[in-house]
């Protein structure tokens, strides 16, 4: 599921925009991690080695995921908490958290 801005509307950041950076280098480790495990497979290397490197990517990307759902409840839910006081329309912070659960959900499946 992809979400699209308004080209119109004013620059959004999204909740991870801080940390950034970070998850472009943590991420580019994970790519380095996939190309390695096809680099094994190409090598015919031992079948539980190949798979101990799968469970560390796994583990890295789940810990991306976990990052990205803190910094998604802690600003974008935060944010749409603010506008649904301001607003008086509690369905701003409702879909924000049904996105959140849905991210959840389908992390955990």
């Amino acid at each position: 599921m992809e979400t699209t801005q308004n080209p119109d509307a004013p620059a959004q950041h999204h909740g991870y925009h801080a940390d950034k950076s970070a998850l472009e280098r943590r991420l580019k480790r994970i790519e380095g991690q996939v190309r390695g495990v096809a680099k094994m497979v190409d090598e015919d290397k031992y079948c539980i080695d190949i798979l101990t490197q799968i469970s560390a990517i796994n583990a890295a990307l789940h810990k991306v995921s976990v990052q990205l759902i803190d910094d998604h409840i802690g600003h974008c839910v935060v944010d749409a908490a603010k506008s649904s006081i301001e607003s008086g329309d509690p369905s701003i912070v409702q879909d924000k958290i049904a996105e959140a659960t849905a991210a959840i959900s389908r992390l955990v499946r």
